[in-house]
């Protein structure tokens, strides 16, 4: 998609950046809203200006960060500047499903460990709070103790690496069932298990609910029980990974269930928009502060 068509597509006219210096009202409850750069494909301009516009105070990152050079990344905590808008949260393990970085295998640990540390020195660059991580593919020929085993050593060595950087970082469980098979850590429930056995002051869940809810379901219990330990939730409903309010997730209650638990992290948009991205992200955004507002 090249500038043009992205614009059009998005809603967007091509102004200049000073048209857009005023930060976004932030979210009732100290709430802070974030969209996900991979739901868009674009150059990082467009991006970056849709997310301003929308009313986003922040932005993450999967995998595009890792082929920023230094210029690339100090031209982006520019445009983030004008935009009034941080960037908050990088995945550590590019392409994980072809490469050897899964946790749960020790003989990865090495190359893990490499894809943590590459991550730490953007997020530095970025001047970022967080690094996340996946489990990864289960591996072959091991048990399912084994591969905990080596989840949680794995998860131990980062969450050290990340902490000495002064970071946080962030274990994310991934449905199996429709986007992510054979990874190994697919649900919440277990994700907040591991991290309270962990136990470090650094390392939190990332909650996302579309996952969560293909796995398990139960949303309001399990983020209830799960909030003090979660920095950041996603957001997308299902099926389709699309607009909030498009499948069978009653998020305005999910919203509100978030804010009684007195929750001050990221709530961030990752879904694939169904129709005009800026509208339906500035509505996504708009029904998330109407909900905590309520």
């Amino acid at each position: 998609m090249n500038r043009r068509t992205f614009i059009q597509s998005a809603g967007l006219a091509a102004t200049s950046l000073s048209a857009h210096t005023q930060p976004p009202s932030p979210a009732p409850t100290g709430i802070k809203t974030t969209l996900m750069l991979e739901m868009l494909k674009a150059p990082i301009e467009e991006e970056l200006e849709l997310a301003a516009r929308a009313g986003f105070q922040s932005v993450e990152s999967l995998t595009q960060y890792a082929a920023w050079s230094d210029a690339d990344i100090e031209r982006v905590k520019k445009l983030c500047r004008s935009y009034r808008i941080g960037v908050d949260t990088i995945l550590a393990q590019q392409d994980w499903k072809k490469r050897p970085v899964s946790i749960v295998d020790p003989a990865h640990r090495e190359t893990f460990l490499g894809d943590v540390r590459k991550a730490i020195v953007c997020a530095q660059k970025l001047e970022i709070p967080h690094v996340s991580l996946t489990s990864g593919l289960s591996a072959a020929g091991k048990t399912f103790e084994e591969q905990r085993a080596s989840l949680i050593e794995g998860i131990q060595r980062a969450a050290d690496l990340v902490a000495a950087a002064n970071l946080t970082l962030l274990i994310e469980p991934l449905n199996s069932l429709v986007d992510h098979p054979g990874c190994f850590l697919t649900s919440c429930v277990e994700g907040l298990k591991l991290v309270r056995e962990i136990n470090l002051p650094h390392l939190r869940l990332l909650f996302d609910l579309y996952h969560e809810q293909i796995m398990r379901g139960n949303l309001i219990r399990t983020l209830t029980e799960a909030a003090p330990y979660v920095a950041v939730f996603h957001v997308a409903d299902n099926p389709g990974r699309n607009d909030p309010g498009t499948g069978e997730v009653d998020y305005p209650n999910v919203y509100k269930a978030i804010r009684k638990t007195g929750y001050t992290g990221y709530i961030g948009m990752e879904y694939h928009p169904l129709g005009d991205p800026l509208a339906s992200f500035t509505k996504a955004v708009g029904g998330l502060r109407e909900a905590l507002a309520s």
